[in-house]
Order: C-alpha cells, then structure tokens, then sequence
C-alpha cells in the first residue's frame, strides 16, 4: 500500500510546491501571492535549520497557450521563452523568491517522465480509449458539467471561473479510470483530515467526491501543442495531466531516484481554490494509481479582489506587483498580502489599506522602534550596546513576550500556514516593546548621571535591542532585506553571525546580543511614502 504524506523519511526534504502557472500572458499580483506565500513557508522551515526544496515552475502545453502564440504570430515555444525569461523568472527574482528549481512543461526532463508515467498506467490498465462530447472552458483547460456553469443574460453557458461562453466538443480520447478511485479518496481523506485545507476547501472536495466521480479525458486529438501519447501520437497527452506530473518529474521521477525519494511527495502544494479539484482528486488518484505516496496537504488560497471581482487578466483588473514594489517597497509588498489577509480565504486589495498599514505598522511601529533605540544608543553610550545589569519586572515581562512571540509565530506560520496570525504575533511584540519604552521613558532616566540611573538607562536599551535582536529573526522570512539592515544595525553580524544562520526556536533565548557591540543607526527601514503615483 502506498505511504501517506504523514509517514516522512527522516532525511526527506521539506518540500512546498506553488502551482505552475500558465504563460498566456504575465504574472499578476494574484500569481506572486501563492509564490511569496511559498516563498514565506520554506524560508521559515530553512530559518528552522530543517533540509528544504521549493518548486515553482511555468506550465506551457495545451490549447489555451496555443490560440495565446498564434494572436501573437509566433510559434507557442517562442511565446513561452520569451514570457518565462523576460517576465515571470525575472519577477521571482524581484521579490526575492528564493526556489531551489524552475520547472518548465516543455524540458526534456519532464517530457520524457511524462510519456513514461502515463505509459505505466496504460499498461497497467488504467487508461482506455473512449468518446467524450461536452462543454469545455479553455481558459481552465477542463470539461465542465453541465451543472458547474452559469448563464449569461442572454441565455449563453459560461464558465464560472472566468465568466466566458464554454465551447461544445465533441472528440476521440483517452480515459483514465478516476471513476474506480472515489472510495479510496474518501478513505484516504477521512484517514488524513488535514490533507485538504482550509475546512471550506475540503468540504466542497468530499462533497464533490461523494457525487461520484467520471473517468478522466487524459488526451486530446483537436490541437497538437502538447506531450504526445506515446502509444498513439495522433493524442497528445491532456494539459492537466501533464502539469500535474511536474511535482514528481522536477524531482527526479524516472531520472534520480536518490533525489526523489529524499524529497517526493511534497509536504505542501500550495494551490489557488479554483483548481483545487485537480491537486486534491485527480493528483492523489494518480499516485494512488502508481503506488506512489500521497503529498501531505493541499492548501488552497482564496482569490485576490478588486472592487468585488477576482483578480486576473479576462477581468481587466490585473496589477503587476511593480506597480506596488515601485512605491511602498519589495519587503512591505512581501509582508502586506500575508498580513492583510487571512490565507486560504478571499481578500480584497486597495492602495489606500496598504498606505495605511504600511504606515501605522511598518514606518511608525517597527522601523520608528528600531531607528529610536540606534538613535539612543549613539546619544547615551556612544554607539556600544551598553550591558542590562538593573533587569525587573517590566524587563522580564518583554523577555517572556518574545518567547510567546517566538511560540505563536512557528506555531502559526511554520506548521499551520496561518501566515496572518504569526504576522500578527511578532506585531503585537513590536507594539509591547514600544509600550515599554514609553513606559520608561529612558531619555528622562539619562538625566540622572548616578550609577544606578546610569544602570537603569544601559538595561532599558539593552533590552529594547534584544527584543528587536529576535524580532529580525523572525521577521527575515517574510522581509529579509530589512530584516539584514537591522541585523547590522543591532551589530548582530559581529557577534552572532549570519542572520541566516539564526534558528527561529532559538530567536527567544535571552541575552544572545553581545554587550559592546556596535550599534549603528542606518537608512530608515520603511521611508515615509510619497504620494500615490498618478
């Protein structure tokens, strides 16, 4: 019997997927918040210590990418060069993704395992050829039932995901039997209840799946931009199924198989909820299929809105994340989509919630904290973190809420994807340190030149910067380049070493931060914004 995803080689890798995203046309902001999600969850598990790989890649194959190269007038390989190399990779890149691998449909590397894969299941037969004739949306390269679309004033079905008329195709396939596989994904999902996430996700998959399932067109006769079916090349093999197959092939499936089983299943897809079906049914029952061991979760986002309507190109509501990045900021672009909005629901975007939150938050909260405490560290001791030797109990109370900062944060990001609440809990830290500092009023307490004022003065600062010496930890995630400046503002680079080096369950030990150390006040962490750009 194939392993579930919660039996774990103890030397496997942590291993997170984004989709691969179609290259029709470039990527958006709902495109770089699955990925800066991804991004977010492999840099905590890497700040953990723990052995990681994180996936994103391009899905280049099927009808959709095929209508997108001929409006364009070059071919659809051309068209997915040009779109991947000059727009997707070099986004990644800006907001400082960090993926260990690039996977395109159209590599060799996958190809081959591809034909291989879909081979195996032919001969073990789990494909046969059939007849289909249905409606198909092919913006969601998928057939529809007749019951998921939605009509149009004028009587005309549309798709509801994209709110375009179906087209009625009438075609010579190939099946894949996920009609035999329904029991078993319901076993599997009652034996794994946290495979699906969130709760909303995974109710509408068992609903689904209880209905019964129809066996699944895995090929296609009417274009040929795609892998071709290896036993009969008039097919080519369906766009999903190849895509799919990227998780086990960018891993080496069928090529390295050291590689595979030291990172293959992956621990978390990270999907957007209109292809949850594809990773949470059809993927699993094509492992199963192979005996291959199921991933550990499906985690499904919800959609970005603006002015009521999901994000994307057919809407016209498309905004490149430079638009954002330009004005507030990689870091502040970073941490804003995972701190506005609760992942796995959908959420709504405006310029004037970033302006806001970046200003009360990031400028006035986080980055005023950290330019204050440089600031009095040069004014009162000259630049060296002076030593706490006059520690109370409103020290230990900061002491104690970065622990539970610590705590909450690795609870809620590291293990339950909960990017929002672990956000939220290094914030409400930030907030109980500048509480303290107002509370102490440490430019009053310079005023008294004796030992012990002079003692008190040293521990307020000291401990305001050992608050911010774990604040940097487990912030550099989610805004590494301003997590790095307040790294060697702190000093922390001369006697603690790389901040990537840190472990996020070490970042609430007290004291780490050297006393002497060079405390230098930099650039502000988060400028005061200009105005909106017209």
């Amino acid at each position: 019997m194939a392993a579930t995803g919660t039996e774990k080689q103890e030397s496997k890798a942590f291993y997170v997927t984004t989709p691969i995203y179609y290259v029709n046309d470039a990527p958006h902001l709902g495109h770089a918040y699955t990925t800066v999600a991804g991004d977010v969850l492999t840099r905590w598990h890497r700040q953990r210590g723990e052995k990681v790989w994180f996936l994103t890649g391009t899905d280049e194959h099927g009808q959709k990418i095929m209508r997108t190269a001929e409006a364009n007038d070059v071919t659809p390989q051309a068209w997915c060069d040009k779109l991947v190399e000059e727009a997707w990779k070099p986004l990644w890149e800006h907001l400082d993704i960090t993926n260990d691998d690039f996977i395109r449909t159209t590599e060799k590397r996958h190809t081959d395992r591809v034909q291989e894969f879909v081979q195996d299941l032919y001969d073990k037969d789990q494909i046969y050829k059939g007849g289909y004739e249905g409606p198909y949306c092919v913006g969601c390269e998928e057939y529809k039932l007749p019951g998921d679309l939605i009509e149009a004033e004028d009587g005309t079905r549309l798709c509801p995901v994209h709110k375009r008329p179906v087209e009625l195709l009438k075609e010579e396939n190939y099946f894949f039997k996920l009609s035999e596989y329904g029991p078993k994904l319901l076993e599997f999902y009652a034996a794994n209840p946290g495979f699906i996430q969130p709760e909303s996700a995974r109710n509408e998959v068992l609903n689904f799946v209880r209905q019964g399932l129809q066996d699944l067109s895995i090929s296609r006769s009417t274009f040929d931009w795609g892998v071709p079916v290896p036993w009969d090349e008039k097919h080519v093999i369906y766009v999903w199924v190849d895509a799919l197959l990227n998780y086990a092939t960018a891993v080496g499936y069928g090529a390295n198989q050291e590689k595979f089983e030291g990172t293959f299943p992956a621990d978390v897809h990270l999907v957007g909820k209109d292809i949850l079906r594809f990773h949470a049914v059809i993927w699993p029952a094509m492992l199963m299929a192979q005996g291959l061991p199921l991933p550990g979760k499906v985690v499904a986002n919800g959609w970005l809105m603006v002015g009521g309507e999901k994000m994307s190109k057919s809407n016209l509501t498309g905004i490149k994340p430079q638009d954002l990045t330009s004005h507030f900021g990689v870091d502040a672009y970073r941490w804003y989509f995972l701190r506005a909005i609760a992942f796995g629901s959908d959420g709504s975007f405006s310029w004037e919630d970033f302006s806001a939150r970046y200003t009360s938050e990031l400028a006035n909260d986080y980055g005023n904290l950290a330019s204050r405490l440089a600031a009095m560290v040069g004014k009162y001791f000259g630049g060296a973190l002076p030593e706490a030797t006059a520690a109370g109990d409103a020290e230990q109370a900061v002491r104690e809420g970065l622990a539970e900062a610590v705590a909450a944060a690795d609870r809620k990001i590291g293990e339950e994807l909960d990017f929002q609440a672990g956000i939220l809990a290094i914030f409400d830290f930030v907030k109980q340190v500048n509480g303290y500092i107002t509370e102490q009023e440490p430019w009053k307490v310079a005023k008294d030149a004796s030992p012990e004022g002079q003692a008190r003065l040293a521990t307020i600062l000291y401990t305001a910067a050992e608050a911010l010496r774990g604040v940097a930890v487990l912030l550099n995630p989610v805004m590494p380049e301003t997590s790095q400046k307040l790294w060697e503002s702190l000093g922390a680079e001369e006697s603690l070493g790389a901040l990537s080096a840190q472990r996020v369950q070490d970042a609430g030990t007290w004291g780490l931060l050297a006393p002497g150390a060079t405390v230098t006040k930099g650039a502000v962490l988060f400028p005061r914004l200009e105005e909106k750009p017209a």
